[in-house]
């Protein structure tokens, strides 16, 4: 064993690395994460039955049923995990993995009520629960023995539905019920309230078997036609057409969900159309134990079909000899009395058998073409085996024997049989799409989604449909097959659970050795390199080759052309998440410690992935420095999004360290810096619970700097989230501290912020001076910025706000040389924030000159350029006024629905003053097309709004509003039209609004001069 951050060597008993003094993590390597099913079971009443007996006497009381559960559980591949004095648990799908452990653990509880009710003793009641879930498993070793125990919420699922059940009933869960319906019938008993459960639990009863074969479930469940498969089908054809001259076998080869018995039932179809006898028969997972299970469905097969000849030639059976007669009626269960059977010892008999059957089929294809089709050879019985390896070796015309397996139960016969393999491998991408178009759709509206699960599937025909068939049932997709609708965004795929046992089952068959090799690209991503993966695995280089060739060759990792280095890469990426979900966390802890290791101090050193590595290693002062250092790096390309979620994780691992005063001023540091990025993405309340967090550190540290500090912060966040009043109370009491404070650059940043509410307010001549403070001491020699941020980037700001201000001033001449000032400092940075920022403020300044179109045209960019790089406090208001630019162009249908775009993404950030400007201009766009009442009641209640929460300025061009879009129809209308410009006129004298003065003055005068004065 190695060290995980220095690969030094380790003695069995060391706790701590010698070299470095890392703990050492010692993971248990029989521990994984399973996706299973579970069965409990137990007898009813077990207390009363045993309660007044002798110790002996009790355990032979219970044992027999003890015993016939045993043997159910065991009868179709399941493990006992553990008894339980009158019951026990037991598990299907570990530790081997097996994807049909679902049907498999539903037929053994059918088994396990049938043997106990067998056993004649009516006071021997049963009752089973079932679920399917995800479950660690893992070894219990002691002196003498190991078991094999699981753990997880799985388990107590399956407990009450045990409990739930009634007796010699089999209660299932809707997990388990959806991946065995059709191979077993069901009645849904509705939702059941279960001890530890919050909510109903949706339950299900068996009720039997079913006799639908495998491939008729499946046929039932598809959804797909057949694409594709143009040289198989090619080669089967060809395979027939030898057929005529001389028995042809075939076998189609490849892993679970490829498509075999969908190409061999095709192609059987077919064949049955030119005239061709089908006999058609399955492998059963659950009668793997029972001889000549196979042989019997085959025979049973080749019965019918003679049955259904034309002309009824005749049965084939009766020119067979009195002992080949009596083998077949052994293999279908038909009571036998002749002696002579008796006497044969087993070896003769299983030769009878074989030479009957094979003459039966001998005998039906000499009377027409005959193909006989045999799906999942690897689960024939052993008995079957033989006489299916004497069928598929016949030397005789006219027949075709078509046989489907997956690769690790080939037979070894089908060398000496002379088979043709045909190596089944996933569609080529074109036919996954066509597969995908005919599912949901041919509209383009889907073409990104198909290609994502092209991608993540492979072109794994059942892994596709399976993947869609999750997203309609989720809600994600809706319609109807063949015309579905994505209605909301996919972050992940996922692997729906009917075929992660499918998976896992080809993950089973790789030696542990090529298992730590997957886990490790695994937890490396996607894609990796030969080079690190030597470097993480510390194996000798002959058996890292050997591994990383079986690998390939089984075509789960596999190599793939690059100039760069020797690259390897996940057949698709369910194979990845599978394995890497099957990792317990110790295990995943240490392989990604392992790989922090290794890429720290490499010249491609990557501080997003290590921050990945260093957070699933759980080593959190790693994950907060590099966490930190990936949110810097995104702030600096205006990656505001990326860099909120990496402050978000450095935020996170740093307060999983041991609390100390230091690491409560990191965390208040950590927060006054990620500002920059909630600001930019637009996450108003997650700014705000920034500052109010910091201030509460810094509170308990009593640290009065960091707390100057997390109010700025929190006023700033306020100015946009919540009303001026509250807004200004807490802006000015952040100043007065800020002046008490020896740090001017948090005094810039408090002056800012008060101004910035001042305009809102309306307060625009207070908002003015404050600004220009500001503005002066960042253009000074000391020049200071607060911590986060720099002096250009604060100067920038103020000379945005000073800009826009003086505009709504009317002072264009001071607006200009401000606007110039931030033009220069955004050509400079040419970071895409500072140039919305200023384009912002330019294309305000457009308006304010009389000049739309320009503002139009520098708005739109801005637009475009914050939509692209997700700067989401900028939409709202570059939408707002680009809306108003089309407006004064009499652009009005444009102008309507920029405005509404605008005023729903304000509502989304929780803007609160563009919602309000956005609705005001939009109503004005609204009364241009001719719907002057909706335009005065959104007016109306735009104004009202504005009045409570303190937006007088906003109240000012509401009222102007309100005035123009009243007609002066009647005396009612001009006492209204005369109100809101005289109320108007008084909030722009006071504030220093002159263009909006202006405005109303002249509107207020023409109509005095019309006459239209109200009396």
């Amino acid at each position: 064993m190695h060290c995980a951050a220095c690969q030094s060597t380790l003695a069995p008993g060391d706790s701590r690395c010698p070299k470095c003094g890392t703990a050492v993590r010692r993971p248990d390597p029989d521990s994984e994460r399973r996706f299973v099913t579970i069965l409990r079971a137990d007898v009813i009443d077990s207390t009363g039955l045993v309660a007044e007996l002798d110790p002996e006497a009790a355990v032979s009381r219970l044992e027999p049923a003890l015993a016939a559960m045993r043997g159910a559980v065991r009868q179709f591949g399941g493990i006992v995990s553990k008894e339980l004095g009158d019951g026990l648990a037991a598990v299907f799908g570990a530790p081997i993995a097996d994807d049909n452990h679902a049907p498999l653990a539903c037929h053994a509880a059918i088994e396990l009520v049938r043997r106990v009710a067998s056993l004649g003793d009516p006071a021997l009641q049963v009752r089973v629960g079932l679920h399917s879930g995800h479950v660690v498993a893992y070894m219990v070793a002691s002196e003498f023995s190991k078991v094999y125990e699981i753990g997880g919420a799985a388990q107590h699922l399956a407990a009450r539905l045990e409990q739930e059940a009634e007796a010699n009933q089999i209660y299932v869960s809707e997990a388990c019920q959806s991946l065995a319906d059709g191979h077993v019938r069901f009645e849904s008993l509705g939702g059941k309230s279960l001890r530890g459960f919050s909510q109903p639990v949706t339950v299900y009863r068996i009720v039997g078997a079913s006799d639908l074969s495998s491939w008729r479930v499946r046929r039932a469940r598809s959804v797909s036609r057949f694409v594709d498969r143009t040289t198989e089908r090619a080669l089967l054809d060809r395979a027939a057409g030898q057929a005529r001259a001389s028995r042809q076998t075939v076998l189609l080869l490849g892993d679970a969900g490829i498509g075999k018995s969908r190409l061999a039932h095709e192609f059987a179809q077919k064949l049955r159309a030119e005239g061709w006898r089908l006999i058609d028969a399955e492998c059963s997972p659950n009668l793997q134990g029972a001889p000549f299970s196979t042989l019997k469905r085959i025979l049973l097969s080749a019965m019918d079909a003679a049955a259904r000849e034309p002309g009824n030639p005749g049965d084939p059976v009766k020119d067979l000899t009195a002992i080949q007669q009596s083998a077949l009626d052994a293999v279908l269960d038909v009571p036998i009395a002749n002696p002579q059977w008796d006497e044969l010892e087993p070896h003769a008999r299983g030769r009878v058998i074989s030479d009957a059957s094979c003459a039966v089929i001998q005998a039906l294809a000499s009377r027409q073409p005959t193909i006989l089709l045999l799906e999942d050879l690897h689960w024939i019985d052993r008995a079957s085996d033989v006489v299916v390896a004497a069928i598929a070796s016949l030397a005789v015309p006219d027949l075709l024997v078509l046989l489907t397996s997956r690769p690790n139960g080939m037979p070894v016969w089908i060398a000496r049989c002379h088979a043709e393999i045909v190596a089944m491998r996933p569609l080529d991408d074109d036919s996954g799409l066509e597969m995908l178009s005919d599912m949901l759709g041919s509209s383009a509206t889907n073409a990104d989604l198909k290609n994502r699960i092209v991608s993540h599937t492979a072109s794994v025909p059942l892994f596709i449909e399976e993947v869609c068939r999750g997203l309609k049932d989720s809600g994600t997709l809706r319609g109807e097959w063949g015309d579905l609708a994505l209605v909301r965004p996919i972050d992940e795929l996922g692997i729906p659970t009917s075929i992660q046992g499918v998976i896992a089952a080809r993950l089973d068959r790789v030696s542990k050795q090529e298992r730590s090799i997957l886990q490790i690209a695994a937890a490396l991503g996607a894609r990796s390199s030969e080079a690190i993966l030597r470097k993480i695995a510390i194996l000798p280089e002959d058996a890292l080759h050997g591994c990383l060739v079986s690998l390939d060759r089984a075509e789960l990792l596999v190599r793939i052309d690059s100039e760069l280095e020797d690259s390897l890469e996940f057949r698709h990426e369910m194979v990845r998440q599978v394995t890497y979900d099957s990792m317990v966390e110790k295990v995943r802890e240490d392989i990604h410690a392992r790989i922090l290791a290794a890429l720290e101090g490499s010249e491609a050193e990557d501080s997003d992935k290590l921050c990945y590595h260093a957070t699933r290693a759980k080593d959190w002062d790693k994950a907060f420095a590099y966490g930190r250092a990936s949110a810097r790096k995104c702030l600096a390309r205006s990656a505001f999004t990326d860099a909120a979620d990496y402050f978000e994780t450095a935020m996170r691992s740093l307060d999983m360290t041991l609390a100390t005063p230091a690491r409560e001023a990191s965390a208040v540091d950590i927060r006054i810096e990620a500002r920059a990025a909630f600001i930019g993405s637009g996450h108003l309340s997650e700014w705000l619970n920034l500052g109010k967090e910091a201030e509460r550190r810094a509170d308990a540290i009593n640290d009065i700097g960091r707390k100057v500090a997390a109010m700025t912060v929190m006023a700033a966040a306020q100015n946009f989230y919540g009303s001026p009043a509250e807004a200004i109370k807490l802006n000015e009491e952040v100043v007065g501290l800020a002046e008490q404070s020896d740090s001017s650059g948090w005094l810039n940043a408090a002056q800012y912020g008060l101004g910035q509410v001042y305009f809102l307010a309306g307060r625009y001549r207070e908002a003015g001076g404050l600004f220009a403070r500001a503005r002066a001491q960042l253009m000074g020699p000391e020049a200071s910025a607060p911590f986060g941020t720099t002096a250009k980037y604060a100067l920038l700001l103020c000379c945005m706000m000073g800009s826009i201000n003086h505009t709504v001033m009317g002072d264009l001449d001071v607006a200009e040389q401000m606007q110039r000032h931030a033009d220069a400092i955004a050509e400079e940075t040419n970071r895409p924030y500072d140039r919305v920022a200023a384009a912002y403020s330019g294309g305000w300044l457009k308006l304010g000159r009389n000049d739309p179109a320009a503002g139009a045209a520098i708005l739109e960019q801005a637009f475009v350029l914050a939509q692209k790089h997700g700067i989401r406090l900028f939409v709202p208001v570059l939408g707002c006024h680009l809306g108003i630019a089309y407006l004064e162009q009499g652009l009005f249908d444009r102008a309507r629905g920029m405005l509404a775009e605008a005023r729903e993404e304000a509502r989304n950030v929780g803007y609160t003053s563009a919602v309000l400007r956005s609705s005001i201009y939009l109503a004005l766009a609204t009364n241009r097309l001719g719907d002057a009442q909706a335009a005065q009641n959104m007016l109306r209640e735009a104004r009202n709004t504005a009045r409570q929460q303190g937006f007088s300025g906003l109240e000012a061009e509401a009222l102007f509003g309100e005035a123009v879009v009243t007609p002066p129809s009647n005396e009612e209308n001009r006492t209204i039209i005369f109100s809101a410009l005289r109320a108007a006129i008084a909030i722009a004298s006071e504030s220093g609004a002159k263009p909006l003065l202006h405005k109303a003055e002249a509107m207020l005068n023409g109509m005095r001069a019309a006459g239209d004065q109200p009396s």
